[in-house]
C-alpha cells in the first residue's frame, strides 16, 4: 500500500489512520478517549520513523525490527503504561490493514508488549459518597442553584455511583435504554458489549422525578441528561460539575467520574458481592481487570488489622 513516495510519513499515516479510527468507532464502538489514544499512538510511530530514517515510502515495508527498535527506544523514555498503549494501538492498526488487504504480513505479530503497571484504583469512602451526593440538594435548599440543575446533577451522580457506569456511558443514555419499572439501564459499553445495570432505588426515584418535572423531552431516542438548552451533557460537563461539588463539599479534588465507578465496585466487594457479578456489572471482558478491586479490599482489611489487632 503505497501513497505518496517522498511525502512526509506523518501526512501519509494520517490518511491510513482515518479509516482505522472509523472502524474502531463504528464496529468496536471504542470511546472517544480510546480513539484519541490510538490515533496518537500511530502518529507518534510515524514521527519516529522519520526521525530514525526508517521511512521507506510504503506501509508494507515497515518491519518487525522497526517496531522492536521503536519499542526499545520508547521503553527508555516513557512509562510502561504509555508504551503498552502505544504498541497496542500499532498492533491493532497493522491488524486492521492486513484484514483490509493493504499488507500481506503484520509486522506487529509476535511483539511482546510490556505489561502495564496496574496501580490500585482510588475510591471514595461510603461517607464521602454520601456527602457528595447530598450536595445538589443542599445547594437547592439554600437557593444557590436552580431546581433543573440540582435534580439533573443529583441524577448524574446517583447513576454514576448507583450503576457503576463509565462517564461516556452516562452521557450516552437515552430514555429508551431505561426500564424504570425494573430500575435498570441497558448500556452498550466497550467493544459493543451490552449489559444490564441495576441503578438502585434512590437513582430510580430521582430518575422518575427528573422525567416528570424537568426533562425537556422523553422520547426513546432523547438523551436523559441535558444542558439547560436541551443539548446532551458531555463527559467534560460531568467532570466540571463533579469538581464543583467536590470543592463545595471539601472532598479530595483528585476524584473523577471514573473513581466513582471504582467506588461502586469497591463498596460492592466490601459488602460481600461475588467477583464475577461485579465483573458483569462493570462490563469487564476479563476477570483479571476486575480482580484489581480485590487488592484494594485486601489492602484495607490488612490496614484495619494492623491498626486494631494487638499482635499485628
Amino acid at each position: 500500500m503505497k501513497r505518496g513516495g517522498e511525502q512526509d510519513p506523518a501526512e501519509i499515516f494520517a490518511e491510513w489512520v482515518a479509516p482505522f479510527v472509523a472502524y474502531l468507532a463504528g464496529e468496536r464502538r471504542l470511546s472517544p478517549y480510546t480513539l484519541r489514544n490510538y490515533t496518537h499512538g500511530v502518529e507518534q510511530f510515524a514521527v519516529w520513523l522519520k526521525a530514525a530514517g526508517r521511512w521507506r515510502g510504503d506501509l508494507a515495508k515497515i518491519t518487525t525490527r522497526d517496531l522492536r527498535d521503536y519499542l526499545i527506544e520508547s521503553q527508555r523514555k516513557l512509562g510502561r503504561r504509555t508504551v503498552h498503549n502505544r504498541m497496542s494501538a500499532l498492533r491493532a492498526f497493522f491488524k486492521f490493514w492486513m484484514r483490509e488487504g493493504a499488507i500481506r504480513t503484520n509486522p506487529a505479530t509476535g511483539l511482546v508488549l510490556p505489561k502495564p503497571d496496574r496501580p490500585l484504583p482510588k475510591f471514595m469512602t461510603e461517607r464521602q459518597v454520601d456527602q457528595l451526593l447530598a450536595m445538589p440538594t443542599r445547594l437547592l435548599d439554600n437557593g444557590e442553584i436552580e431546581p433543573f440543575v440540582a435534580w439533573r446533577d443529583r441524577l448524574a451522580l446517583e447513576i454514576l455511583y448507583g450503576g457503576g457506569l463509565r462517564v461516556s456511558e452516562l452521557c450516552s443514555l437515552t430514555w429508551g435504554m431505561l426500564d424504570l419499572e425494573q430500575g435498570v439501564a441497558r448500556v452498550t459499553g466497550k467493544g459493543n458489549k451490552v449489559r444490564l445495570c441495576p441503578l438502585g432505588q434512590v437513582a430510580t426515584a430521582v430518575l422518575r422525578k427528573w422525567r416528570a418535572c424537568f426533562a425537556p423531552a422523553t422520547g426513546r431516542e432523547d438523551p436523559v441528561l441535558v444542558r439547560a438548552g436541551g443539548a446532551p451533557m458531555t463527559p467534560r460537563d460531568v467532570q466540571r460539575m463533579l469538581k464543583r461539588y467536590l470543592a463545595l463539599a471539601g472532598l479530595p479534588m483528585d476524584m473523577t467520574p471514573h473513581k466513582l465507578r471504582h467506588s461502586f465496585a469497591t463498596h460492592l466487594l466490601d459488602r460481600g458481592a461475588d467477583l464475577r457479578l461485579v465483573q458483569d456489572l462493570l462490563g469487564h471482558a476479563s476477570l483479571a481487570t476486575t480482580q484489581v478491586y480485590t487488592h484494594v479490599t485486601v489492602a484495607r482489611l490488612k490496614d484495619i488489622h494492623r491498626k486494631a489487632h494487638p499482635r499485628a
